[in-house]
């Protein structure tokens, strides 16, 4: 089915057929490597494989974007060893899970890195900016997009 045709709902799950819940759960052990294959995972969690393989695009779990926020931070930082990881650091001791991190060849002594990370509590974020624009060796630090 084209993707401009896809019409979506969200709906919970204790309403769903039994199968569905399964491909979830089949679903996020391979995602998960703890099983090595479908069959494995289908034997496991009590469905065939050809269910599974009949929903398994068509059905996601939503529970992500409901409770976090994905923002993404941009920072200059001077070129010399443990900047980044101060960096990383502070993002993990703000409960902070980062997803990407992006940076550049270092010029003229300082590096641009681009983190994107999930947080809980948006409030906490221009705080969480401020904190790292102080850490020593952190030029600057910008918000560039929350959600």
């Amino acid at each position: 089915m084209a993707e401009a045709n896809k019409n979506w709902v969200v709906v919970d799950v204790s309403v769903l057929p039994d199968v569905i819940t399964k491909t979830l759960q089949v679903k996020r052990m391979l995602a998960n490597r703890e099983e090595k294959s479908s069959a494995a995972a289908c034997r496991k969690i009590g469905i065939s494989r050809s269910a599974f393989y009949k929903y398994r695009d068509s059905v996601f779990v939503y529970e992500e974007q409901m409770w976090q926020h994905i923002f993404t931070v941009y920072l200059r930082l001077h070129d010399r060893a443990g900047i980044l990881s101060g960096v990383l650091h502070a993002l993990t001791a703000a409960s902070a899970n980062v997803m990407t991190l992006n940076q550049s060849i270092p010029v003229d002594g300082v590096a641009t890195v681009t983190v994107s990370f999930r947080m809980e509590n948006a409030a906490n974020v221009p705080l969480l900016c401020d904190a790292l624009g102080e850490l020593e060796g952190v030029v600057e630090c910008r918000l560039l997009s929350g959600s």
